[in-house]
């Protein structure tokens, strides 16, 4: 039997005997929700008064916010084709694609968003290249792992826990969101991710805009509460691909749930990125736009190709 089918079956196992363990896990109580602070120096007026925001999209699941002088990147992934990534218990992906830009040629950096650890959003030329006061927002298992890479502006946020961040007179927040990396049993196995909402202006209750994350995650019941506690989301970004690792297990959305995500988000745009970068990603993003297709979503979904850059405005009042 091949090796990859004994580390499936094995995975598989131990993955059957925590689903239990993850489901009593998923019914405890929620912990107080915490408030973090982040100050960072005052930037060019001018560009805090810009009234348009970009997203650049530039492979994987890396792409830069610039808005209201935040200039923001998320999942940063620079690795190049052929290159490889490690995804844990021995395995790898290769790179299909090259990044936009280069990692060098990247603008003054604000703040990173990391939804989880894993290589292909994180990857070992970042670990290398980024500067060790990078402020980065994340969850707490990924906090840990950037703490001993020597990172020492680490934002390791829980569930629905926010970070509040300055930058002369913008103002943004930052709110941690329920996300899963696989099916219950599965997920135990990967890495903990978190998705992530961006509420822009001096009113974080009532934004200049909405920004939603998704990280890779596919659609579960905790996904619900996210329009609940976040109704009118402006932009989405969402991660795809239909990730399988060992070939079988699926670990991120495909082209059906990414139609469902946007079912129950109902942003009023959204950008599927995460689909075509590493050869484990198993559903392109054909797949998606038929599905958007035939349920009549096409207005309301934007398609960046690596380099472009999606332009929007704030709300009005």
């Amino acid at each position: 039997m091949p090796v990859s089918r004994l580390l499936g079956s094995a995975v598989l196992s131990v993955a059957l005997s925590c689903t239990f363990a993850t489901a009593a896990f998923a019914q405890a109580p929620a912990d107080t929700v915490d408030t973090f602070t982040l100050k960072l120096p005052a930037g060019d007026p001018a560009a805090a008064g810009v009234e348009n925001g970009t997203v650049q999209f530039i492979g994987t699941a890396t792409v830069i916010i610039r808005y209201q002088g935040f200039t923001i990147l998320t999942d940063p992934n620079f690795l190049h084709k052929g290159d490889h990534v490690h995804l844990g218990y021995g395995l790898t992906s290769q790179r299909r694609t090259d990044p936009a830009i280069a990692f060098e040629q990247l603008p003054p950096i604000d703040l990173v968003i990391l939804s989880h650890m894993h290589g292909d959003h994180f990857d070992q030329l970042v670990q290398e290249k980024l500067p060790r006061n990078t402020p980065i927002v994340t969850n707490k298992e990924a906090g840990e792992a950037l703490k001993k890479m020597g990172f020492t502006q680490r934002f390791a946020l829980s569930e629905w826990d926010r970070l509040e961040v300055s930058k002369g007179e913008a103002r943004l927040r930052i709110t941690a969101t329920p996300g899963r990396h696989g099916a219950a049993g599965v997920s135990i196995l990967l890495p903990k991710v978190t998705g992530s909402v961006l509420d822009f202006g001096a009113n974080p209750d009532t934004p200049d805009y909405r920004m939603y994350i998704s990280g890779d995650t596919l659609v579960y019941d905790d996904i619900r509460t996210i329009p609940q506690r976040f109704p009118g989301i402006d932009l989405a970004l969402l991660h795809l691909g239909g990730t399988r690792i060992l070939g079988v297990f699926k670990v991120t959305m495909d082209g059906k749930d990414g139609v469902e995500m946007l079912q129950i988000i109902r942003p009023k745009k959204a950008i599927p990125i995460h689909y075509n970068d590493y050869d484990v990603f198993k559903s392109p993003l054909a797949d998606f736009a038929r599905e958007v297709k035939a349920a009549g979503l096409e207005e309301g979904v934007v398609y960046l190709a690596h380099g472009e850059t999606y332009a929007f405005t704030p709300r009005k009042p």
